[in-house]
């Protein structure tokens, strides 16, 4: 806020007669330790036994329902082990495999308010979210690599049609997943939490098309970078000049990458630490490149179709079944994608999430059966379907 200056012919002496009895309250101003005691004294001893009495309830009743949630999620987990040795031994998987009641709701007293000051805590630290021009400046000073950004929209799009295109993957499960993850208006840079405004903050890496976590850049750039060094190698080929040189030159920056990616072992856990350090960040950047970002945003979504193929399930996934693959994790949603109806209408979503996963997810808690869950996300996918963003990728299929 600016302040206008102050015209001291005229106030003065008005300036002073204001600080002096300001500088005077400041000196009875007792310390903070001081006001505590003195707040403390104002508290009646009524006042104190009544919240320890509200406090004593409220600790016995949540402690019951952490009992009884604590069996319920571990119920979860003994299911879910159970489930995974049967397919292990290709038996069949029925409705006794999944907990069938929903999770416990906490519905006793809310916690009281204490009478008494309490010592003032320092804010939680919260961890920082690298946004793309971390991305940026982390590929520029580890890689000396800028990505090649699209000259428009439309130009990524078409270049993703053509990528998926190529891969096997349809129209429909490209352009309703995009609708989904993006809210049907997404560009090719969009961050999770900045959707409609830069000067929000971002909640996640999330980044792109089909959301792609930094996690999610580095295991693909792990594991699929070979195959994205001979795309680019193929391309390269049929360029010559400047443009070739500048192909080459990625092509050898993505090399390092992959070297980089593949120095770790291949678990999500191993990727997720090398994600969440500066040159994490500038392989995550790929993710905008005209030529890799496609690529990535492709292998997201095609290595859950070539999951479940492996799997056994040959029938096309539908762009829902797929973005339940996409969002818990291939095995995870594989296991939603191959039940039977009849057991998709009575099994609840909570046998599909680790708890404190469940409970962040309104979502989940909502739509509380799988069924329910499958028809808001296509329900999602055919309302933000309808919007500019992806018309637009659907034109350029």
């Amino acid at each position: 806020m600016r302040h206008q200056p102050i015209r001291y012919s005229r106030y003065f002496a008005l300036a002073l007669l204001l600080i002096a009895p300001q500088a005077a309250a400041m000196d009875a101003v007792p310390p903070a330790a001081t006001m505590r005691e003195a707040m403390a004294q104002a508290v009646s001893p009524q006042a104190i036994a009544e919240y320890r009495r509200k406090l004593k309830e409220y600790q016995e009743a949540r402690a019951a329902f952490e009992e009884e949630a604590g069996a319920y999620w571990n119920s979860i987990t003994e299911k879910r082990r159970g489930r995974n040795a049967k397919r292990r031994e290709h038996l069949a998987i029925g409705l006794d495999d999944y907990v069938l009641t929903q999770p416990p709701v906490y519905a006793g007293p809310k916690q009281p308010q204490n009478p008494e000051p309490e010592p003032a805590r320092p804010p939680r630290e919260r961890k920082y979210i690298p946004v793309v021009a971390d991305l940026l400046k982390a590929a520029s000073e580890h890689f000396q690599f800028a990505p090649q950004r699209p000259a428009s929209e439309i130009e990524f799009k078409r270049a993703y049609a053509r990528t998926a295109l190529a891969a096997g993957l349809t129209r429909e499960q490209a352009v309703r997943v995009y609708a989904f993850e993006t809210g049907g208006n997404g560009n090719h840079d969009m961050q999770s939490g900045l959707e409609y405004s830069r000067q929000a903050r971002a909640i996640s890496t999330a980044i792109g098309y089909n959301q792609l976590l930094t996690t999610n850049s580095v295991e693909l750039v792990a594991e699929q970078g070979r195959e994205f060094v001979r795309a680019l190698a193929e391309k390269a080929a049929q360029l010559s000049g400047a443009a070739r040189g500048a192909m080459e030159h990625k092509i050898a920056v993505l090399k390092r990458m992959v070297a980089l990616a593949r120095s770790v072992p291949d678990e999500w856990a191993q990727h997720e630490k090398l994600g969440d350090t500066p040159q994490g960040w500038a392989i995550h950047a790929m993710v905008l490149d005209i030529d890799v970002g496609p690529l990535l945003q492709t292998h997201k979504l095609l290595t859950s179709v070539i999951f479940a193929r492996a799997k056994g399930y040959t029938r096309p996934l539908s762009a829902a079944e797929l973005e339940m693959m996409n969002l818990t994790g291939d095995s995870t949603g594989l296991d939603m994608v191959t039940m039977p109806q009849a057991l998709r209408e009575q099994v609840p979503t909570s046998n599909f999430f680790q708890r404190s996963g469940y409970e962040r997810n309104p979502v989940a808690i909502r739509h509380n059966t799988v069924a329910k869950l499958l028809a808001i996300t296509d329900s999602r996918m055919d309302s933000n379907g309808r919007l500019p963003g992806a018309k637009e990728l659907a034109a350029a299929f």
